[in-house]
This record gives C-alpha cells, sequence and structure tokens, in this order.
C-alpha cells in the first residue's frame, strides 16, 4: 500500500506521461520510497500499454532494491545485469546501464517506457533511451532524484510544476522537460516518515579552509590530500569524539576522503565492530560487507564514495563527515543514508568534522 504521498507522486506522473511523450522528473527525499513510485509506475505502464517497462538504476544495490518492491506486487519481473543475471523473460525488467547498452540489440520494439535513477542520467543511459526511442519513437521516459540539480549545470529539468521556465542561469541543458511533482525531506520529517537529523557541534575537526574547487567543480587530490591525510593524531582525537558520542548508537556511517585517510579511520576505530569500503573492495567482499553491516553484526563503516547515494540501511543513526564536499546535493545524498525509519530510532545524529555545514 502506497503512503499518501507517493500516491500522490504517481498520480502526477501518469497524469504528465499520458499526455506526452517529453522525459519527465520526479524530485523526491532521500527515504521517501523511491522504490515504491518506481514499482506502482512500471506495473500501470505496463497494464496500460501491454508493452514491457525497463528500470534503470546506477548499482547492483539499487536494482536489488527496486527488484524487490516489484516483486511485492504480486507481478514477476527480470534481471538485466552482469552481476545479477541477464534475462528478458518478464515486462518488467530492473538493469544496470553498463549491461543494458551492451546488450541493447536484443531489447527490441516492445518497451514503453524506461524509468531511471535520474542521478545518473549518463551519456550511457541517454544512449539507452535514444536506442528503444529509434524503436519506439512513443516510449515515455521518467526519473526520480533526491537532488534534481547538478554542480556547474543547475537543475536537471525545465518547467517547474506550475509551468514556470527555468532560465539559461539557472540550468544548462537540463535531460528533462518538466518536474512533475516535489516531495521534500522537511514534509515527510514532519508528518513523520523521515527520521530528524540532529547536528551535533564538534570540539575538533580538519581544517578545509585550503580547498579550492578547480575547473570542473572538484577538489584538487594534493588539497584534499593536504587537509585530511597524514593528520593521525588530529585524525585519531576525532574518532575518540565520534566514538563517544556514538555510545549508544545502533550504526555509524563514516564518509572518508581518500582510501589512505579511510585506513587512518579504521585503525582508530574500534576492532572486531568496524569495517571498510572502497571502490576496490572486491565484489563478494562488498556484498558481505554490506549484509553484515545491514544485520549489525558491526557498528561501524567506513566507505570512500561508494555509499552516497542508493545504500539503504535504516538502522544508521549516525552520519559523520570526514570528507568536505562540493555540492548540497551530495550532502544531502549523505545525511539521507541515516534519516529512514526503524524501530527504536529516535533521531539521526549529523558529525561534520570537514566544516560542511558552515
Amino acid at each position: 500500500m502506497l503512503r499518501p504521498y507517493q500516491q500522490t507522486a504517481v498520480k502526477k506522473i501518469l497524469g504528465f506521461i499520458s499526455r506526452s511523450v517529453d522525459p519527465c522528473l520526479l524530485e523526491a527525499a532521500t527515504g521517501s520510497g523511491k522504490s515504491h513510485i518506481v514499482a506502482a509506475v512500471a506495473e500501470w505502464v505496463n497494464e496500460k500499454s501491454g508493452k514491457k517497462v525497463l528500470c534503470l538504476a546506477p548499482s547492483r544495490e539499487l536494482t536489488e532494491q527496486n527488484y524487490g518492491k516489484f516483486l511485492a506486487t504480486g507481478k514477476p519481473a527480470s534481471y538485466y545485469s552482469a552481476s545479477l543475471g541477464k534475462s528478458l523473460a518478464h515486462d518488467v525488467i530492473f538493469g544496470t546501464p553498463g549491461t543494458v547498452l551492451n546488450g541493447i540489440k536484443k531489447f527490441g520494439s516492445n518497451f514503453a517506457a524506461v524509468i531511471v535513477d535520474a542521478h545518473g542520467v549518463t551519456p550511457t543511459v541517454i544512449a539507452i533511451i535514444e536506442e528503444i526511442r529509434k524503436l519506439n519513437p512513443q516510449v515515455r521516459v521518467v526519473g526520480l532524484t533526491a537532488t534534481p540539480y547538478r554542480l556547474g549545470s543547475g537543475y536537471i529539468f525545465n518547467f517547474w510544476p506550475d509551468g514556470k521556465k527555468n532560465t539559461e542561469d539557472d540550468c544548462l541543458d537540463p535531460y528533462f522537460h518538466t518536474l512533475v511533482h516535489s516531495i521534500p525531506a522537511i514534509e515527510l520529517i514532519e508528518q513523520g516518515y523521515l527520521t530528524n537529523p540532529t547536528v551535533n557541534v564538534q570540539s575538533v575537526g580538519y581544517d578545509t579552509s585550503g580547498l579550492k574547487l578547480n575547473s570542473m567543480g572538484k577538489f584538487s587530490s594534493s588539497d584534499v590530500d593536504h587537509a585530511f591525510v597524514g593528520r593521525g593524531r588530529l585524525t585519531s582525537r576525532i574518532v575518540e569524539e565520534l566514538v563517544s558520542l556514538a555510545r549508544n548508537r545502533s550504526g555509524v556511517i563514516i564518509f572518508a576522503s581518500t582510501v589512505s585517510h579511510a585506513d587512518e579511520i579504521l585503525e582508530s576505530l574500534p576492532r572486531g565492530i568496524s569495517r571498510i569500503i572502497t571502490g576496490a573492495t572486491k565484489k563478494k567482499e562488498r556484498i558481505k560487507i554490506i549484509a553484515d553491516f545491514k544485520a549489525q553484526k558491526y557498528k561501524y563503516l567506513v566507505n570512500v564514495s561508494v555509499l552516497t547515494t542508493g545504500f539503504d540501511a535504516s538502522h544508521i543513526d549516525v552520519v559523520a563527515f570526514m570528507r568536505a564536499t562540493e555540492s548540497v546535493g551530495l550532502m544531502q545524498q549523505m545525511i539521507g543514508r541515516g534519516l529512514r525509519l526503524h524501530d527504536g530510532k529516535k533521531d539521526c545524529l549529523v558529525l561534520d568534522y570537514a566544516e560542511n555545514i558552515e
């Protein structure tokens, strides 16, 4: 059963795609249950058109999550992902972009819609949509994201729900035509659907005043290393405070700056109840670490740019920033890891040791 705000979101999406082939977008806060909305839209499009629906997500974890929510509707679905299996047997397909594009010639013309995690509208995703559109010009495209804007290019849509058009200063070549509806986090917190974030003032932290954005809108590797890596005593003090503040908490996710920095953090965390994930972590090991963390077999999870989006562990009640973020959107995504409801969870403690909030 969809929550009232999810029902409204689905209604807005269906209303738009019933009258237009232009790509549309839903803004939905992290933890709002986008997987349920994806499932409802996919089910409606399939029943209405009699054609297949492709649902794209950028990671294995998010693909599995969306797939599971769709199965809860009582309808079957297929995976098309190298790590999960490749099948086109059912009418709703949940896939990862790289695998889908590699096999796009097998998809044919029988697709009525592509539903995509709009945070990952990459050239690969666009190429998939264009290939499907060549065979079916009427294909509908629906995007969902918690952050409908990108650093350097602004909003990723042209028109607001009320019809107001963004100016060239607001957006640069946006992919989506219209933002059909917004589900802001503050409303879900007020309605009791998300946990309230509590920001704590730290007594120690890294000096990030030397971090400057380069022409690509990113911090340089040398500046990041200078601010965070090799600060053994400071990192040890920060971790000591973190552990003290998290003493009565259930799950702590820590965002580190680099792999070397993550290793330094791990050295100061309690042994036996702490783990680390980086881009170099092998797939099987990563799956096990995440599963064990969700099962609360350990308390602290350090990661480097791996679990910023699409990661759902509802018991997380501490989010610790030990890295600087280049964008507000990314920071919102990371805080969102701790906003889901969980039995016995009263709030989510946000600890910022890198001057992001300031």
